[in-house]
């Protein structure tokens, strides 16, 4: 465990120190039941307690982790950077090899259910198809990503350790992430971000980059011979092809001017996660300057047009202006140490719990290119929203319902 106290910095991955410039002189404190970030990977996993310090201002979070004040940097940003985010300086950081795996993971017998769609699928349908005929009367616009939310209703309170422990244990890879959203704001007060992503935004070791897109995507099957028929149509669909490479584009232009040996695949790979199927390229370059942090990268690159669109200027104010404010969804979730290593993942299959634990948030997404389909684009909606739903063991069929 590493600790922010003065004089004490140990690093231990099971069992053994490495990074250590001093012995703790006192035994850690024990986890609290929500630890106030998680941040579970298929190799590693990051668990940090308690709070030295916390920023709603990115470029303060910076100068403060550039000038050695905290040991690391942990916490969300907004989907619109000119939101305020939520970082965190925290006392604590413990980094243990492969997935986060709670002790126990609490049953429990709470009713979950959906007050209200935003918008509702007939209207979601018709966004689709108002963004479709955007795309094809304005040569500039490439792409567009639109989303929905359902607001649920839980008849006593869930926990974000709860929710994440079981996100975590349904992935193979044991995805996972928790951040605590209060310093973004006193509306955000107890509020906490959960969720499993499957997508590496970017992560940074020495001088070490890669990033791991993932853009174009079709629902998974039960029936194994459906769900390879699945995989195979996405693998060769020109709209999801030419939607993901708009992604990989993106991001070969942020990287390039700053990495050398800057390796990115001619073609994209089958991603797959319970739910759905991904096109997913992963890009591996060195960075010039050894000390560009996690934390820059992530702003440079942040958002994609996985989560954004192209260009991402107009994108963006065009999903303002059509969703309104998407707080910290499709922003992104990680951390970053004073040396500049860490991992930042896009906050995508995620839900956001209100203080009270009874009110939850979640959202689902598309990439919307002119040759989008608004029948295909609400499925493919429904399908994204079954990683939270199911967690919360919401029916299968509510994510469609005209509710609210």
């Amino acid at each position: 465990m590493l600790t922010d106290g003065e004089g004490a910095l140990v690093l231990q991955t099971k069992g053994k120190s490495i990074l250590s410039n001093v012995l703790v002189p006192h035994p850690p404190p024990p986890h609290p039941q929500t630890p106030s970030f998680v941040l579970s990977r298929p190799d590693r996993h990051v668990v940090t307690t308690g709070v030295n310090a916390s920023f709603d201002d990115v470029a303060a979070a910076q100068r403060a982790l550039s000038a050695r004040r905290h040991r690391w940097l942990v916490g969300a940003l907004p989907f619109d950077l000119r939101d305020p985010a939520a970082l965190i300086a925290p006392e604590t950081l413990n980094c243990e090899t492969g997935p986060w795996r709670p002790p126990t993971i609490g049953g429990h017998d709470r009713v979950v259910t959906i007050d209200r769609a935003d918008p509702q699928p007939a209207d979601h349908r018709r966004r689709v198809a108002d963004i479709v005929a955007e795309l094809r009367g304005n040569p500039a616009m490439e792409k567009v990503v639109l989303a929905r939310k359902l607001l649920l209703r839980c008849d006593s309170a869930i926990s974000a350790h709860d929710l994440a422990a079981r996100l975590c244990a349904a992935d193979p890879g044991g995805n996972a992430f928790l951040t605590d959203l209060s310093p973004a704001g006193a509306d955000r007060d107890g509020h906490h971000l959960v969720g499993a992503s499957p997508e590496v935004l970017v992560r940074k070791e020495g001088r070490v980059v890669t990033c791991h897109p993932l853009a174009g995507s079709a629902a998974r099957d039960v029936d194994p011979v459906q769900d390879a028929h699945r995989r195979d149509l996405l693998a060769i669909s020109g709209k999801d092809r030419h939607e993901h490479r708009l992604v990989v584009d993106a991001i070969r232009a942020v990287l390039t001017p700053l990495c050398t040996d800057l390796r990115v695949p001619a073609e994209p790979t089958m991603v797959a996660t319970p739910a759905m199927w991904h096109l997913g390229t992963p890009i591996r370059g060195v960075v010039d300057d050894p000390d560009l942090t996690a934390l820059d990268l992530a702003l440079a690159l942040h958002p994609t047009p996985a989560v954004c669109g192209t260009p991402t200027g107009a994108a963006r104010d065009l999903i303002r202006e059509v969703e309104g404010d998407r707080g910290f969804y499709a922003g992104a979730v990680g951390w970053t140490d004073a040396s500049g290593d860490g991992e930042w993942m896009v906050a995508i299959r995620c839900a956001e719990i209100d203080g009270d634990g009874r009110g939850v948030t979640t959202w689902a997404g598309g990439g919307i290119v002119a040759a989008s389909d608004p029948d295909d684009e609400l499925r493919e909606t429904e399908s994204k929203f079954r990683t939270i739903l199911d967690a919360l063991d919401v029916a299968d069929d509510t994510a469609s319902s005209p509710v609210g």
